[in-house]
Parts: C-alpha cells; structure tokens; sequence
C-alpha cells in the first residue's frame, strides 16, 4: 500500500516537473521570437539592408531556431504528444537552413528569402509557443487558438518561399567554391558534393510540402470543430 502511494507520488513529481520545464521552454522561446521580430522591424524601418541583416540577427536566430531540435526530444520521451518524425521533419528544415545554408554561404544571407523566413518563422513560432504556454496553465483565449491553427495558412507558403530562395542563391557560391564537398582523393574513399545535397533538400520539399500542409489543415478542422462544439 505505501508503496504504491510513494510510486503514484513519483509519478506526479516527475510529471510536475516535466510541465515546470515545458512552461520554461515555451516561454523563453515566445520571449526569443519576439525579441527576433521586434529587432527585424527596428532593422528595416531604420532602413536597414539586406547587407547588414544577418549579422544584426544572426545569434539569435542560431540560438532559438537550434533550441528547437529540443522538441525532436520531447516527442521522443513522450514529453509531449507529437510524433517523433513530423517534428524531425518540421524541425529539420529550418535548422538545415540556419546551419548549413545561413551559416555556411555568405549568398544566401542577402537573398529576398532571408525576411520571409524571418518574417513567418517569427510570427508562427510567437504564435506556436505562446499557444503552447498558456495552454500548459489552461489559459488559452480564443483568438490565441484560432491564430494558433490559422495563420499557417499564409505564414506557412511564405516560410517555405523563403527557404527556398535561401537555398537557391546559395547554390553559384556553393559551386565555385566547392563548400563543404568532399572529393577524392581522401582517406575515407568518400565522395559528397554540397551543391547536389542542397539541390535533393530542394526538391523534398515538392512532395513534402502538400503532406505537411494537409495535416495542419486536417489539425485546423480537428482543434477549431472541436472547440466550437464545446
């Protein structure tokens, strides 16, 4: 009998313990996306350029997008309800495009995609993980819940635009400087090509876009049919 008391007790405090740390997480990435949109706008309203917005934003784009391969984690342990590979997926992307494009080709840091990610990774992300925050403490308005599973709608094919074009412009400097390629001879007997790898990213995203898309639409229907029979 006390036994099962002492385990039962376990189990509660590691399960409090589990939504302190979510409540944490998901805070500090809505306090992080915000501060990365705020400091955008300030960019280009002081009229600012394409040459000099990267540097301006580039920690703390590396730090809050990087903190997201955190929720691969969460998925994994069961920390949180999702599936392990949607959020590899959804989380694959954009850290592909902050670290091995962003980071690696100076090209693409002036490319037109470069706001547009910005721009609707911010917003959804604010959105996403202010969601996921007052949800934790049941405090969910409804506009929060209808912005939550409907501005994907727009932000989504804006964010994937802007990935793309990110890509795309880093594919001339990729090739004449051969970044990140390995080719023979070496001591591993391995051959890998940067600009090809970046091409076959790019051209996932044709059948994975109508896929991911289709889900957060069936979520979209599933959350807002739901609340309103509530």
């Amino acid at each position: 009998m006390t036994e099962k008391v002492v385990k039962k007790t376990k189990t509660s405090e590691l399960s409090g313990l589990g939504k302190l740390y979510l409540i944490a997480y998901n805070g500090i990435q809505t306090i992080g996306w915000t501060y990365l949109l705020l400091i955008s706008a300030i960019h280009f309203l002081d009229r600012g350029t394409l040459d000099t917005f990267w540097p301006q934003i580039k920690n703390t784009v590396i730090i809050f997008q990087n903190a997201a391969v955190l929720e691969i984690l969460h998925a994994a342990i069961g920390l949180v309800p999702s599936g392990v590979f949607l959020v590899l997926v959804q989380v694959y992307s954009r850290v592909f495009v902050v670290c091995g494009i962003l980071m690696s080709v100076y090209g693409s840091t002036v490319s037109p995609g470069l706001p547009l990610c910005i721009l609707a990774w911010s917003v959804t992300e604010i959105i996403r993980y202010g969601y996921y925050t007052l949800n934790l403490i049941g405090a969910v308005p409804q506009i929060l819940l209808f912005l939550r599973y409907s501005t994907f709608i727009i932000l989504y094919p804006i964010g994937i635009t802007g990935e793309l074009l990110c890509m795309y412009h880093s594919l001339e400097e990729v090739a004449e400087k051969n970044t990140l390629s390995i080719s023979f001879p070496n001591p591993w007997n391995f051959i890998f090509n940067y600009y090809y790898f970046i091409v076959a990213i790019m051209s996932l995203y044709i059948p994975l876009f109508p896929v991911l898309y289709g889900h957060m639409l069936a979520q979209r229907k599933k959350m807002l049919v739901i609340k309103k029979i509530n």
